[in-house]
C-alpha cells in the first residue's frame, strides 16, 4: 500500500517491554483480586467484568474529555449528569441508586457501541459498601488512556481468560486459548486489503488478534485512511448470540483501539445464522463456533429435508439440513466467505465423521472450496470437558468451467496424537504451535510443503481422490501411534493419565448423547468439569 505523506500520520504505536508487561500483570492481579471480594458477595466472574466494562468505560469518557491533547465533547453521549463525575461523588445508597439510573440512561443508543456495552445493563452489587469500593479504591485510582491502548486492553483480557475458567457459569464456552488465535491468525496473515469477521465471536478474541497483526506488520506502509478504517472498525467486524457476551466483546474491542464509543457497534447481537449474507461477506473469516447441538430450531435446506423443533432458519444457500450446529455454522461461514477469500475455523470431530449431512457439507467443502489445511487439536484445551476439535482451513474459489473439483490435496497436522495437555498445569503455548506455523509455509504454494520424514511424523498430504474415496467422505483421519501406548513406563503423571482417561469418556458420552438426540430422545447429560 501506499504511504501517505500526510502530516496527521497516527502517532506510532507503543512498543510492548517488560515493564508494559508486568504492568499488565500488576493491574489483572489487582482486579482478580477485587473479583474474589465481590464474588463472596453472590456475583459470578462474568457479571463481575460486567460492571467493570460500565465503571471503565465512564472512567474512560471522563479521561477523554479532560486529556489536553486529544479530548473530544462527548456530553452528548454521556451527559453531565451521568458521567463519571457525577458517580464517584456520591457514597452509600445515594452511589447505588445513581448508579443504577445511569446504566439505564446509557442503554438507549441503540446501533452504537455504548449501546452494546450498556444494553439491557443491570447493577449486579447488591451492598453499596462494595460499590463504593470499586468505584473509589479500584476504577477511581488507575488511568485507563494514558499509556495506550494496548497495556489496559491486554489486563482486561487478561481478566476474561481468568473468567474463562469460572466453569459454572459456563464461561469458558466463550473463550479460545489466545495460543491458539495466534497461531491461526499468523498463518491465514490478515492485511490492509482484508475484510474480517467472527460470526460467533465471543469476547472477539479472533477479530482483536486480527487487528494486532495488521497494526504489527502492515500500520507503517498504510495510508492514514487505511489505517483508520481498521481503528474505527469500517472493515472489521463479529456477531454475538449473548448480550451480555456482546458487551465484553465491545468493551475488549474499545480498549484495544478497535472502534469508536459512540459509532456504529461492530458487533452485532443475535442469531448469525437466521439469514443469509446479504452483501457483506468477508475476505476472512476467522472463529470458534460454539460446540453442542442447538435445541429448537427448524432448518430447511437445499435438499428440501426439514429437521423440525422450534425456531426456523430458512437458508436456500445451505447444501445440507440438519441441527447440528457446528455444521450450520460451517455452512454460514462458507456462505459468508467472500470469494477469492479464505477461513480458519475451529469445529468438532463429528463435523468430520457425522453421516448424513455431514458427508454432504464435506462433498461440498471438497469440490467447490479448496481445504487444503486440516489442524487436529490436542484434547485438554477447552474449558468444556470431552472437546476434540479441530480448525479447518478452506478458500472460496469462483466455479471452474471444466467442473473439477478445488481440493487437489488436503494436509493434515496432528497435534494429537502422543499430545498432553491440561488447563493449568500444562497449558498449550504458541511454542507447542511452532512446528504447524513453520509446516503450513504461509504465503508460499502447497508443493513447497514437506511431508514429515518419520512416517510417524505430524504432518501428512491426501489427495481428493483418496478423501473422497472414503466411507461418507470421513476426514477423521489418524496415522500416527501414541508412544505412550506402546510404552508401559510413560513418564506421565497418574493425574494426568487420570485427566485423559475422563476426557475420553466425556467425549464419548458427547457423541452417544448427540446420537441418542439425533434418534429423537430429550437426553440432558450435564458436562464435566475437568481441570
Amino acid at each position: 500500500m501506499t504511504a501517505s505523506a500526510d502530516a496527521q500520520q497516527p502517532s506510532p504505536e507503543p512498543v510492548v517491554t517488560a515493564k508494559a508487561v508486568a504492568q499488565t500483570n500488576t493491574l489483572v492481579a489487582k482486579l482478580w483480586n477485587y473479583c474474589n471480594v465481590l464474588r463472596d458477595n453472590g456475583m459470578s466472574t462474568i457479571e463481575y467484568v460486567e460492571q467493570l466494562s460500565y465503571l471503565l468505560f465512564l472512567k474512560m469518557v471522563d479521561e477523554f474529555e479532560n486529556d489536553p491533547w486529544g479530548g473530544r465533547d462527548m456530553s452528548a453521549l454521556v451527559p453531565a449528569e451521568y458521567n463519571w463525575k457525577a458517580l464517584v461523588g456520591r457514597r452509600g445508597v445515594d452511589l447505588e441508586q445513581h448508579y443504577r439510573d445511569t446504566l439505564e440512561h446509557l442503554g438507549r443508543h441503540p446501533n452504537t457501541t455504548i449501546g452494546t456495552i450498556f444494553a439491557e445493563a443491570q447493577n449486579r452489587i447488591t451492598k453499596p459498601a462494595l460499590l463504593e469500593k470499586l468505584v473509589v479504591d479500584l476504577i477511581g485510582r488507575e488511568e485507563w488512556t494514558v499509556t495506550g491502548t494496548d497495556l489496559k486492553g491486554d489486563a482486561y483480557e487478561g481478566l476474561l481468560n481468568k473468567g474463562a475458567s469460572d466453569t459454572k457459569t459456563g464461561a469458558g464456552q466463550y473463550f479460545t486459548p489466545r495460543a491458539l488465535i495466534d497461531a491461526m491468525v499468523d498463518v491465514t496473515r490478515p492485511g490492509p486489503d482484508d475484510t474480517i469477521t467472527d460470526p460467533a465471536c465471543g469476547t472477539a478474541g479472533f477479530l482483536i488478534a486480527a487487528h494486532s497483526y495488521i497494526r504489527d506488520n502492515h500500520m507503517g506502509k498504510m495510508s492514514l485512511d487505511e489505517r483508520k478504517a481498521y481503528d474505527e472498525g469500517r472493515k472489521i467486524w463479529g456477531n454475538e448470540l449473548v448480550t451480555a457476551t456482546a458487551r465484553l466483546a465491545a468493551m475488549n474491542m474499545l480498549l484495544h483501539g478497535i472502534g469508536k464509543s459512540d459509532g456504529p457497534s461492530l458487533i452485532h447481537v443475535g442469531d448469525a445464522l437466521a439469514d443469509k449474507p446479504s452483501g457483506k461477506h468477508a475476505t476472512l473469516v476467522l472463529a470458534n463456533p460454539p460446540f453442542g447441538r442447538k435445541s429448537a430450531i427448524t432448518v430447511i435446506g437445499q435438499d428440501g429435508d426439514v429437521e423440525k423443533e422450534d425456531i426456523q432458519y430458512d437458508r436456500d444457500d445451505f447444501t445440507a439440513t440438519t441441527t447440528n450446529k457446528q455444521l450450520n455454522f460451517l455452512q454460514h461461514i462458507m456462505s459468508l466467505t467472500a470469494v477469492g477469500g479464505r477461513a480458519a475455523v475451529v469445529l468438532p470431530d463429528n463435523v468430520l465423521f457425522e453421516g448424513g449431512a455431514g458427508e454432504k457439507v464435506r462433498r461440498k467443502l471438497l469440490e467447490e472450496f479448496d481445504l487444503h489445511t486440516i489442524l487436529r487439536l490436542p484434547t485438554g484445551i477447552f474449558y468444556a470437558g470431552g472437546v476434540k476439535a479441530n480448525v479447518l482451513f478452506f478458500d472460496k474459489k469462483p466455479p471452474r468451467a471444466d467442473g473439477k473439483p478445488h481440493t487437489t490435496e488436503t494436509w493434515f497436522y496432528d497435534l494429537r496424537t502422543g499430545q498432553h495437555f491440561t488447563l493449568k498445569q500444562r497449558p498449550l503455548t504458541r511454542a507447542h504451535l511452532d512446528d504447524f506455523v513453520a509446516s503450513y509455509r504461509a504465503g508460499e504454494p502447497l508443493s513447497s510443503r514437506v511431508e514429515s520424514e518419520d512416517e510417524n511424523g505430524p504432518f501428512k498430504k491426501f489427495s481428493y481422490d483418496d478423501l473422497i474415496a472414503r466411507d461418507k467422505v470421513n476426514l477423521d483421519i489418524t496415522w500416527m501411534k501414541d508412544p505412550a501406548l506402546d510404552d508401559a513406563d510413560s513418564g506421565l503423571a497418574p493425574e494426568v493419565i487420570a485427566e485423559e482417561i475422563v476426557r475420553d469418556l466425556q467425549s464419548a458420552l458427547n457423541e452417544f448423547t448427540a446420537i441418542a438426540r439425533s434418534l429423537g430422545a430429550e437426553v440432558d447429560v450435564p458436562e464435566a468439569e475437568v481441570e
